[in-house]
């Protein structure tokens, strides 16, 4: 069986085991929103994040006021995400970049998102595809890095590179598609230390599969 019928199989059966996932677990009622949430969910739960959130969003409302927040208070908020003086310098950064080049509107292009400080191609695709359904690229986060190479799909360490075999393996109209369905599984079965690899419905697809018993 050929790469891209084994990958497209994997599809059909996930889509058939995580129905009604339609996107980020991250929550927000607008793109501004969302950036800054991508930008504090580096190495945090979307978990927390949600919770920190909750009060951000309600002292801070538009790209200006983040860009001019005091930068200690915006500390103390998201301190719980973790590594939360580069994030808030990032989010100051970024937002102060949109009030001065883009009209304060987040940019919808590839190539203006990761002009912003803190945005690299995960966190642009993200934004991008929920707020915008937008689709240039798959949204490469740490679940879909690791099955990515559990499940052949990439031999690349390198996130841009392993982005690039996705979209190389996978038609445009399933990148969006695919990035959700292999959080969701990454997330339920797919774990980074112990993979219920006997419980996986895809395990006779896995090139992985039973490894890490």
């Amino acid at each position: 069986m050929s790469n891209k019928n084994r990958s497209q199989r994997i599809v059909k059966i996930l889509k058939q085991e995580y129905t009604g996932i339609e996107g980020t677990a991250l929550h927000f009622n607008n793109a501004l929103e969302l950036l800054v949430s991508a930008i504090l969910s580096a190495q945090c739960t979307d978990e927390r994040v949600n919770k920190v959130t909750e009060i951000l969003f309600e002292k801070y409302k538009t790209a200006l006021e983040y860009a001019n927040a005091d930068i200690e208070e915006l500390q103390n908020i998201i301190k719980p995400t973790g590594f939360y003086r580069n994030k808030a310098k990032f989010i100051k950064s970024a937002l102060q970049k949109m009030v001065d080049d883009f009209d304060s509107k987040i940019p919808r292009t590839m190539e203006e998102m990761t002009q912003l400080p803190g945005v690299a191609r995960k966190t642009a695709n993200l934004v991008l595809s929920n707020a915008f359904d937008i689709h240039e690229g798959v949204i490469v986060d740490t679940h879909v890095l690791r099955l990515s190479k559990r499940l052949g799909f990439s031999k690349e360490k390198d996130r841009d590179k392993i982005e690039r075999d996705l979209m190389n393996l996978f038609p445009h109209d399933q990148w969006f598609e695919l990035s959700n369905l292999m959080i969701a599984h990454g997330r339920t079965l797919c774990k980074a230390r112990k993979p219920t690899c006997r419980a996986c419905v895809i395990n006779h697809l896995c090139p992985s599969a039973f490894t890490f018993e």
